[in-house]
């Protein structure tokens, strides 16, 4: 077993990497994500730097969120880099220190990071991003969920007691129970086009949407001007969060409360739990991310080869990725259970860790 002198130094080298690295992407993130913001906040020319800013920042978190797996392999690969070129590897492992035992610090900070990165920093995450959105409606006329791209605008079909109707928004808040820069057209009984709508502002209450600013447009009258008008529907706020909410706007701990929700409405919940166990599979996925660095380690300190070594590594972990994106894509469309979807890519890069250096440390 390691001295715990030598645990803490090994766990505070893998700790300030990860670290060190995941600030760096969030700087550069940030950077980025300010000059688009402002760019596309240019056209108006009345938002300032300071609220665009302020958006950029509250949103950056949750975007960071996909960065966290890359954080800590190329964290791990740097800080074993490091200790074999400083030759610490070299001595720890002369003084018949295994692999096991040197690189258990690094999978105990992966885990712990893995559980505070669900448990907390998620839920704060998500909250700022609300936050963000709240700030930002009204100025880039669509959600920004993701960097340097808008998501396409929602169209909703529903049913009411006035008839059908069909709905367009440009931006979601709340997952989806608030609305902003809403069109309706609605239709009677018969299917018979009745009038378009435009409002500012849709707010989702029991059987009926509330327009606030709405301009109703018919072809019997002129256009006429209401500060609140109500269309039916027989959407839930259940309904209507499966069928536009993105499942990454829900906190950790709402998860479990909006999944039973899905469940007693009768309605498909395969994203919601897709999301729930991918959380819970974190701390495994990083697990498997530091277990391919510390193969990078064995093979830098035995043989050298140092370039082609970490690119290994870090194709490993790009593979590792793209399979966990994959995997959540048949996992949300319902082909494959979301519990063996969110849980396989973190299995299969453990195992595929753990054969590495199986083959690298006993031969």
């Amino acid at each position: 077993m390691l001295g715990r002198t030598l645990t803490v130094y090994l766990s505070t080298r893998f700790l300030k990497a990860i670290l060190g690295l995941f600030l760096l992407a969030a700087v550069l993130i940030y950077l980025f994500d300010v000059l688009e913001l402002l760019r596309r906040a240019g056209e108006r020319g009345d938002v300032s730097v300071l609220r665009v800013s302020l958006i950029s920042l509250l949103r950056v978190p949750l975007l960071l969120e996909q960065v966290i797996p890359f954080a800590v392999l190329f964290g791990a690969i740097l800080a074993f880099v490091t200790l074999s070129r400083a030759l610490e590897l070299v001595i720890t492992r002369a003084a018949g220190i295994s692999v096991w035992q040197f690189g258990a610090p690094a999978a105990l900070v992966a885990l712990l990071l893995g559980v505070l990165s669900v448990v907390a920093y998620n839920p704060l995450a998500v909250w700022m991003q609300q936050r963000s959105d709240t700030l930002a409606a009204g100025i880039f006329g669509a959600e920004e969920t993701f960097l340097l791209q808008t998501t396409n605008s929602v169209w909703l079909r529903q049913d009411g007691v006035d008839g059908e109707s069909v709905l367009h928004a440009e931006q979601l808040l709340f997952q989806g129970t608030v609305l902003r820069g809403v069109t309706i057209f609605t239709f009677d009984h018969t299917g018979t086009f009745q009038e378009r709508i435009e409002a500012r502002e849709a707010r989702l209450f029991e059987e009926y949407w509330n327009l606030t600013d709405a301009t109703v447009y018919t072809t019997q009258a002129d256009p006429q001007a209401y500060g609140a008008y109500k269309v039916s529907t027989f959407l839930t706020p259940t309904e209507v969060r499966e069928s536009i909410g993105a499942p990454e706007s829900i906190s950790f701990w709402d998860l479990p409360r909006f999944i039973e929700l899905a469940r007693r409405a009768g309605l498909p919940a395969y994203r919601y739990t897709l999301q729930y166990q991918s959380l819970l599979a974190r701390p495994l996925l990083l697990l498997a991310m530091v277990l391919i660095a510390a193969a990078v380690s064995l093979k830098v300190s035995r043989f050298g080869g140092l370039g082609q070594m970490i690119l290994g590594g870090i194709l490993a972990g790009f593979v590792l990725y793209v399979l966990s994106e994959l995997a959540r894509d048949f996992g949300g469309a319902g082909i494959v259970p979301p519990l063996v979807a969110a849980w396989a890519p973190g299995v299969f890069g453990v195992l595929m860790g753990l054969t590495i250096l199986l083959n690298q440390e006993d031969g």
